[in-house]
């Protein structure tokens, strides 16, 4: 039987993932999942006892990470929306500023759309599914259309919309082509699309475990958006949102770029928690 103590196997962890210059919070979410205690259970049982078995496994989950794997793929999910999403090396995990356009979106269906009309929405480079699916479930008059140009990420968004029990389409395809061969207009058109520019260091974290399909996005990182532009004015009718999310110091040559599409439009530049640019949304 282990000898080790909760408070004891935290300790141990904390200070061995900040001499790896990792999170050293990163263990209490481990041992939560190992011990499948919610944080406050955690808490009160600081005194415990671990087995063996518990031990060894959280050993084995702190080195992981320690060496660069992402917590998320440790336990196999990410929460969004207070909903688990199953995350794996081909999708992005899913980030809190995400969570924000999709409350800025909810809001201005209900200013835009009259209520409960069915509207159908796009949701392109889907990865996870996490935008589409928490769309759909947040929003039940929505019919929901769900693409990505990897068959992997579609695979992963399929089980999550089982998992999840959301009705959603699945076509794969690049950018905006599985919309442009149905020759269909679409209400709404959300995507996080790569965005960060090609030349950008990121952590190893995130470099070594996360698609780079779904992260660069050009010179400038703003190669997807000129696409959207120049295709989006053929796949919306009269009134349509559209909303994207976008790197820090994108905004305005995002917002300039649907100005050219749209001249009528009325664009926003949101600043997500931390006050960074983080979504430009679209009313036509």
């Amino acid at each position: 039987m282990s000898e080790r103590k909760v408070f004891e196997a935290l300790k141990w962890a904390s200070s061995f993932l900040k001499e790896q210059n990792r999170d050293e919070n990163a263990g209490e979410w481990l041992l939560h999942w190992i011990l499948g205690m919610d944080r406050s259970q955690l808490l009160a049982e600081q005194r415990m006892l671990l087995s063996d078995k518990d031990w060894i496994r959280f050993e084995r989950a702190v080195k992981e990470h320690a060496s660069g794997k992402p917590i998320q793929h440790i336990i196999g999910y990410e929460e969004f929306f207070g909903r688990k999403f199953m995350v794996n090396e081909h999708v992005l995990i899913p980030r809190p500023e995400t969570e924000e356009l999709i409350e800025a979106v909810l809001q201005r269906i209900k200013g835009l759309f009259p209520k409960n009309k069915p509207l159908k929405l796009a949701d392109i480079g889907t990865g996870s599914g996490a935008i589409a699916i928490t769309m759909k479930l947040e929003c039940q008059n929505l019919e929901v259309m769900a693409t990505d140009i990897s068959q992997a990420a579609l695979k992963t968004a399929q089980q999550n919309a089982k998992q999840l029990k959301a009705n959603i389409q699945f076509q794969q395809g690049d950018l905006l082509e599985p919309l442009m061969e149905r020759e269909e207009k679409w209400d709404i058109i959300l995507s996080n699309p790569p965005y960060i520019p090609d030349h950008d260091v990121l952590d190893d974290v995130v470099q070594d475990h996360e698609p780079s399909l779904a992260l660069f996005g050009g010179a400038d990182g703003l190669d997807f958006y000129r696409r959207f532009a120049m295709d989006l004015p053929k796949l919306v009718p009269q009134q349509a949102l559209i909303a994207f999310e976008i790197g820090a110091g994108q905004g305005h040559a995002v917002a300039d770029l649907m100005k050219q599409a749209f001249p009528s439009a009325q664009i926003e530049i949101l600043l997500d928690i931390n006050g960074k640019d983080r979504m430009v949304i679209t009313q036509i």
